[in-house]
């Protein structure tokens, strides 16, 4: 059983189904406890100081691991950087095997990609079909946290963000993160009887847009300013939150692949059920997603903080001066 790492979630069923395991490399690079020494690495290698630190920290955890049969190489709904990046591993003898979403999320565009992406690895339709109902069991507990999240005020937004982001590679292990699941929904279910949880009623309520923090701290500073992350968009869309069985559908309404047009139909939903009072916009220095920013406070109504980082894994003096003025003024 081979290793594959994933630069962004593609459809994991085929993966598993072929009888290999997906690698999310991003949650490798930003839990690994050097990572500013992958960012390094790349740099090393040649990648320019001027690029993406996510990018830079991919490359350092493909060559820290060392064990990858291949890396899916996203060519179209993700960051252009990622060319770049499989290219570069590519040519130092690395497999690459292409996937893409496509734009206008063409239902038989993207039927075929993942019969191409199938026939690649060597997975039957049928294996892929039942790994598809094995891992919506497993997310469907992931939903679970996230409505204990803004409906019952029982998990914290680091919480949040760190089991749904983890539905990406089901960490490796879908029994076992399953498991995990079920262990910490029972945890925070008994928080309601009171106790050191603060629940969150009198909290001010934020939704956090765009992708994963390369600093996860940042949650934790806004409980301390009194406020809770209640909405993590990308990370949700990573547990695939819709009804629907058919594997191509549910891939062709997750959000982040397509344009920023599609992805706010589900951000301004989601302001209003959650009863956000406001957003943070994370971009990530030297990514084309900054100019998004531009669109979202164009159309989305609510205020909005920008917050840019780079390679900082910790929050710097500026950002929580920022952060903490922010959560004053909604208050």
């Amino acid at each position: 059983m081979g290793k594959i790492g994933i630069t962004t979630t593609v459809p994991i069923e085929v993966i598993y189904a072929a009888g290999h395991v997906p690698v999310d490399l991003n949650n490798v690079f930003v839990s690994h406890p050097r990572c500013r020494e992958l960012i390094e690495r790349a740099e090393e290698a040649g990648f320019p100081r001027s690029f993406c630190a996510w990018i830079k920290g991919i490359y350092g955890a493909v060559k820290e691991m060392g064990d990858l049969d291949a890396v899916v190489a996203v060519t179209q709904g993700d960051c252009s950087n990622t060319h770049g990046l499989m290219e570069t591993l590519q040519s130092e003898g690395m497999e690459v095997i292409p996937f893409a979403f496509p734009y206008e999320r063409d239902y038989e565009l993207l039927r075929l990609q993942v019969e191409v992406f199938g026939r690649r690895l060597g997975a039957e339709d049928e294996a892929v079909r039942e790994m598809a109902e094995k891992l919506d069991g497993v997310r469907s507990r992931a939903h679970r946290v996230d409505e204990m999240t803004w409906k019952e005020g029982l998990v914290t937004g680091l919480e949040n963000h760190l089991f749904l982001v983890s539905c990406s590679d089901m960490e490796q292990d879908p029994v076992a993160f399953g498991k995990k699941l079920d262990a910490f929904i029972s945890e925070a279910e008994g928080r309601a009887g009171g106790g050191d949880f603060e629940v969150a009623e009198e909290m001010v309520r934020l939704g956090y847009v765009g992708v994963p923090p390369i600093a996860p701290s940042l949650y934790g500073y806004l409980e301390e300013l009194g406020a809770r992350v209640v909405f993590n968009e990308t990370q949700r869309q990573f547990s695939l939150p819709f009804e629907t069985p058919d594997l191509v559908e549910k891939y062709r309404l997750y959000s982040y692949p397509y344009s920023i047009f599609y992805r706010m139909e589900d951000i301004g939903r989601e302001i209003e059920r959650r009863r956000l009072a406001g957003i943070i916009h994370y971009v990530q220095s030297f990514c084309f997603r900054q100019v998004e920013d531009i669109i979202l406070r164009r159309f989305l109504g609510v205020p909005i903080l920008t917050l840019e980082l780079d390679r900082e894994t910790e929050l710097d003096a500026r950002a929580r001066v920022r952060l903490e003025s922010f959560v004053e003024m909604l208050r």
